[in-house]
């Protein structure tokens, strides 16, 4: 088990990506059921206190992290350099995208004020939103949602682990939306 559990944390190490459960399966050549007994055992090695790591799960995947009261310490110097360059309109058009997902560039637009395509290039060059389709009405116009990027630089796990909004931001999202 020991020797099954080290592999994974190897595993985990070297991928720059996070893995799901089957993708170690398939990597190591673990069943699913030993996989899952070398997460929990390095779950509880990273537990304790005297462990700077944790597994964090995003995005359905998983990978090993400094833990969270470690990584405002280690952000600076250790995350990626474009992170905190995001402007204040790049900001506020990939919120717009992470809570209203789906969403076109005219609704972006509708709901900002302001003409989205800048900010549409810039979030799509550093990976943080993708286009998640077609909407079904006239021109078929892309739609846009986040991506893993997204989950792993903000730290959740799903889109469903964004703060949620008070009435008055809700609001602000849904009446100036346009169909």
């Amino acid at each position: 088990m020991e020797q099954e559990t080290a592999l994974i944390e190897a595993i985990l190490y070297l991928e720059a990506d996070s893995l799901d459960e089957a993708g170690l399966s398939r990597i190591s050549g673990l069943t699913k059921d030993a996989v899952q007994a070398a997460l929990e055992a390095l779950e509880n090695r990273y537990a304790q206190a005297d462990s700077g790591l944790e597994l964090t799960r995003i995005g359905g995947g998983i990978l090993i992290s400094p833990k969270k009261e470690y990584w405002t310490i280690l952000k600076e110097r250790y995350g990626k350099k474009n992170e905190s360059r995001l402007s204040r309109a790049a900001i506020e058009t990939l919120s717009i995208i992470a809570y209203t997902q789906p969403i076109t560039r005219s609704e972006i637009e509708a709901i900002r004020g302001v003409q989205a395509d800048t900010m549409i290039r810039l979030l799509l060059d550093r990976d943080l939103i993708r286009e998640a389709g077609k909407k079904e009405v006239p021109g078929k116009p892309v739609q846009y949602g986040t991506t893993k990027t997204f989950l792993t630089l903000f730290r959740l796990k799903s889109i469903a682990d964004l703060p949620k909004l008070n009435d008055q931001e809700a609001e602000r999202f849904e009446l100036e939306r346009t169909e």
